[in-house]
C-alpha cells in the first residue's frame, strides 16, 4: 500500500552526505523482496524488510548537505550510487 506522509526534514551526520534525489531505479529483484517470491526465499526477505524499508538501490541527485567529517563532497555537487 502507497502511503502519503508529512516527514521531518532529513538532516547529515558527521561522516554522510545528504543527496536530493532526482531519480532512482527499480528492477525486478525489488519487486520479488517486497513480493516475498519465490515463497522459499521469504525469511530473507523479511529479515531485510526490517532493515530497508525503501526498495531500489541506484539513484541520481544532488547533494543538499554534508557532515563535518566529508571532504569529497560539497552542496550543489550532482552525484550517483548505490
Amino acid at each position: 500500500m502507497l502511503t502519503l506522509a508529512e516527514i521531518d526534514q532529513a538532516t547529515a551526520a558527521e561522516d554522510e552526505v545528504l543527496v536530493k534525489v532526482h531519480a532512482a531505479s527499480i528492477h525486478i529483484g525489488d519487486y520479488y523482496t517486497v513480493a516475498g517470491l519465490p515463497y522459499v526465499m521469504r525469511p530473507m526477505f523479511s529479515a531485510m524488510r526490517a532493515k530497508n524499508r525503501v526498495p531500489g538501490t541506484d539513484f541520481a541527485g544532488t547533494v543538499e548537505a554534508v557532515g563535518d567529517d566529508v571532504t569529497q563532497f560539497q552542496p550543489g555537487d550532482e552525484v550517483f550510487g548505490s
